[in-house]
Parts: C-alpha cells; structure tokens; sequence
C-alpha cells in the first residue's frame, strides 16, 4: 500500500515538474531550473527544521548531545538516504529481493526484519545480502494497514515468526527499526511468545514515544506520543525480565526520535551510536555490522 502511495506522489511531482519545465523554459531557462528545484529545497528545509527541533529538545536529555557539526552531518546525510529509500527503494524495488527460507537448515538462526512508520520492506534491501551470506534465513514484513494500529501488526509478525522457526528450527532474532520495535513488542504482549523469540533488535525505536508524535494524525503515529497513554500501557503490561531480551540502539542525531534517551528501554542493553540520523541508522556500515553480530551470538 505505502509504495503505492509513493509512487502516485512521485508520478504527480513528475507531471508538475515536467509541466513547470515546458511553460517556463522558453521565458527562462534559470527560472525554470530554480523552480524545478523547489520541490528539493522544501524537502531539505523540513529535514532541516526536524534537526533544529532535535538539538534543541536533545539539550536537557540525559544522552550524550551532538556537536552542531554532527547534526549538519546527520542533516546531510539523511536527506540523501531519504530520498534512495522512499524515491526508489520502497516504491519501486520493495519486491527486488525475496525472502529466504532455504529448503534445508544452516544451523543458523534466523531473522524477522520490522520496518517502521510510513515504511515497507524496502528499508531492508540492503540487508538480504549479508544476512543470506551468513546462511540466515529471514523474512521482511510489510506492516499494514500503514496507519492503523500498532497491536494490529502482532498478527503479520507471528506470521513471519512461524516460517522462519519452521526453517531453522529455532527460535528467530527480530531485528527492527523505529516503530517495528513497538510493533514487536506488540506482538510478545498478543502471543505471550518470550520463549519463542532469541533476542530483539531495535533501531532507533521510540519505546517511550517521540516528540514529532503529537503532530500525528494516524492511529499508529499518534501511539507514539511522548510518554502517551499506549507506550505507558505496553510498558506497565510487560513482566519483569522480558526488557533484557532487548539490544536497543539510540542517537544522539535521530530526527524522528527525540529526546533521544526515548529509543532507551529500561533493563535492556541500550547502546549509544553517535551521530546517525533516524533512516541512516538502519543502513550504517557500522550499525549493520554490529547487528549482525548480534543475530550470530548464542
């Protein structure tokens, strides 16, 4: 559905742009080529007002804060993943790669790839690669309704779940960026399924809700409201321990969630990443590797 949407959008931005360039360009051709770069700069302003809000609201966080050059950094480098990951990857080549279940065990065990809001399985493209190199078998998830309900994803999760034990036999690794891990955890809450999951990954995870949360209109973004009612109820509902099954990732660069030490979830093993922003997160060389890591210790 969300690639859909994207591609419909990117249809209607070319015909504008095309449209814009034909009746401009005889006039004149710099005014046509700066109007056609009006669509980028208003990207790159909203990006840039993400990363204000940021630093600022970062600044009586308990997280480490960014240098000013940091944040220039993250700004720069999310606006570019930003537009390969919703201008290509999710509507154009969410289907590229399949999942990979082979036929007889590796002895590896496998993974469950959550994206998160607004996302599809084309965030994880880049994963498949290095995943089946290691012999584990995975399935990304697509995550609908786009907007609806986190606890309504607990039943697309068990799915995934189930054929990656049935393929391995073992329990699998769930490893998920932003709203994936609230919608993992979801899931445990659904299906009481501790004992059939290994460990969980999370990137960037608003597990204590995020700022931006309130300017929300859908169901699932406005769940994730700083300190709201449902991360509150998700919490206050978890037995004790189940927290130390989580390796949870945080930033202090995240546009999307902030205050930073909200990707932090108590009792867990959270880790500080200096510097990525919120999408770059899940596609760090670094991050990447120390996920992978993760996914191969008993």
């Amino acid at each position: 559905m969300i690639a859909r949407w994207q591609k419909i959008l990117l249809l209607i931005l070319a015909l504008a742009e095309a449209a814009w360039l034909a009746w401009q360009w005889p006039q004149s051709p710099v005014r046509a080529l700066l109007g056609a770069l009006v669509p980028l700069a208003l990207f790159w302003l909203v990006m840039a007002v993400e990363f204000v809000l940021m630093h600022h609201l970062n600044r009586r966080d308990g997280a480490r804060r960014a240098r000013t050059g940091q944040v220039v950094r993250a700004w720069w480098a999310e606006v570019w993943v930003a537009l390969v990951v919703f201008c290509w990857r999710q509507p154009f080549r969410h289907k590229a790669v399949a999942d990979w279940l082979p036929a007889q065990a590796t002895g590896r065990r496998g993974v469950v790839l959550v994206h998160g809001f607004m996302c599809n399985r084309g965030l994880w493209l880049p994963w498949h690669g290095p995943l089946r190199a290691q012999g584990h078998a995975h399935v990304a998830v697509n995550l609908e309704p786009v907007m609806g309900s986190i606890d309504d994803y607990a039943a697309i999760i068990e799915d995934a779940v189930l054929r990656v034990t049935a393929a391995t036999g073992m329990a699998p690794v769930l490893l998920c960026h932003s709203m994936g891990g609230l919608a993992a955890r979801a899931w445990l809450r659904a299906h009481a399924a501790d004992a059939r999951v290994h460990r969980i990954l999370t990137l960037g995870t608003p597990h204590g809700g995020t700022w931006l949360g309130r300017f929300s209109r859908a169901v699932n973004g406005r769940q994730m409201s700083l300190a709201g009612d449902w991360v509150k109820t998700l919490l206050n509902a978890e037995p004790q321990g189940r927290a130390q099954r989580f390796v949870c990732w945080y930033s202090n660069c995240d546009n999307i969630v902030f205050p930073a030490s909200t990707a932090m979830l108590a009792g867990a093993d959270n880790r500080f990443l200096d510097g990525p922003a919120h999408v770059e997160m899940a596609l760090q060389p670094e991050v990447m590797a120390a996920c992978l890591a993760e996914i191969g210790r008993d």
